[in-house]
């Protein structure tokens, strides 16, 4: 007994650290693709990247952190999740690594050419992992070739069924909506009227391509055997929950309450990983071959191995999260593009290190 609670306890645990994961760095990705939408110059877009500039590294960990722990916890679930997935998390970490070395090296030269060239390559590495993430976990709970040996036996096309891209299109309308809500909270002046449409549009747009993905795997889930500890109808009312709170954080941009639609965008985040992971449960990867399928027990370390991750983890995750807590709170303040309004002064946008090229001087990134 005491095994199959520790398992199911890191289950839920590995469930947190993704649903932190998306929540945090799935606005960072919204706002690195609003950052060429909605900024019409250079300046725009560095208040954009001013917006997440104290934040994006710190939010990165939690995918590090979820990484380790399925790797200790589960390592048959990532092994064969990796394998699995080994072109799609290569595009994603491509896109990461793209991404971190914009912020770095956007401001190392003046040249209009030189910053374009790296806000491209912010919007790019934003785009593609709010894509792939959201095609990998519709695969994770929809179902993938997985054969004997816990081995995926299928290519990248395998990964690319009309569900799975369905998932990814919601992912990435999912995480602009959520970042344009952060952005809009984050942001005063002129540039908060191109956010506000950019919300205004992707809303409904969630809504609606979320509401025909829930709908499709629910059927898709009725029609053939699983072995869910949990009824249909828990992940079904969770969804359902999320994009009710969703057309809320809609009718919340429509009426001026950025703060409102961010929180609203952040609860719906968390619920749709709820839902993902009820799904799922006790298992941690579906097959199309239900006897192949991996759960919580086949791919679990030894008891001994969670009982001190356990430990560990009950020891250090709150100081994780009293720093990152304590970080968006020295961070809070609103930004303005310098002379975008009356007593707006050169220089109120801002980012967490000047040493690093994030900050605004007289219009400028400071070098």
């Amino acid at each position: 007994m005491a095994v199959e609670s520790l398992n199911t306890v890191w289950f839920c645990l590995i469930g947190l650290l993704w649903a932190g994961y998306f929540v945090l760095e799935g606005f960072d990705f919204g706002v690195g693709i609003l950052s060429r939408i909605v900024g019409r110059s250079d300046l725009e877009r560095r208040v954009c990247i001013n917006a997440i500039g104290p934040f994006w590294d710190g939010n990165e960990v939690w995918l590090l952190v979820a990484g380790g722990a399925t790797f200790a916890a589960f390592p048959q679930w990532y092994a064969t999740m990796f394998s699995g997935f080994y072109l799609a998390l290569f595009l994603i970490l491509a896109g990461l690594i793209v991404r971190g070395v914009s912020f770095e090296f956007r401001a190392k030269d003046k040249a209009p050419a030189w910053r374009n060239a790296w806000d491209w390559a912010l919007f790019a590495g934003s785009l593609v992992p709010s894509l792939l993430w959201g095609v990998a976990f519709v695969d994770m709970v929809h179902g993938l070739d997985i054969g004997p040996g816990d081995r995926y036996l299928g290519g990248f096309g395998g990964l690319l069924s009309p569900v799975s891209v369905v998932g990814g299109i919601f992912s990435l309308l999912l995480l602009v909506f959520h970042g344009s809500a952060f952005l809009a909270a984050k942001v005063e002046g002129g540039l908060s009227s191109r956010i506000r449409v950019v919300s205004l549009t992707t809303g409904p747009a969630v809504v609606l391509v979320g509401s025909g993905l829930v709908t499709w795997l629910a059927l898709d889930g009725l029609g053939r055997p699983s072995p869910a500890s949990l009824p249909h109808q828990v992940p079904l009312a969770l969804g359902a929950a999320a994009l009710l709170i969703l057309a809320w954080a809609s009718v919340s941009v429509w009426q001026r309450r950025p703060l409102c639609a961010f929180f609203s965008s952040t609860v719906a985040v968390l619920l749709l990983v709820a839902a993902e992971f009820t799904a799922l449960f006790p298992r941690v990867m579906v097959s199309t071959h239900p006897a192949w399928s991996l759960d919580i027990w086949n791919s679990a370390s030894a008891h001994e191995t969670l009982l001190v991750m356990t430990v560990v983890a009950a020891i250090f995750t709150p100081f994780v999260l009293a720093y990152q807590g304590w970080s968006y709170w020295v961070f809070r303040q609103r930004l303005r593009v310098p002379g975008s309004g009356a007593g707006a002064r050169a220089g109120e946008a801002y980012s967490s290190d000047r040493s690093r090229g994030l900050s605004i001087q007289d219009g400028h990134s400071a070098s």
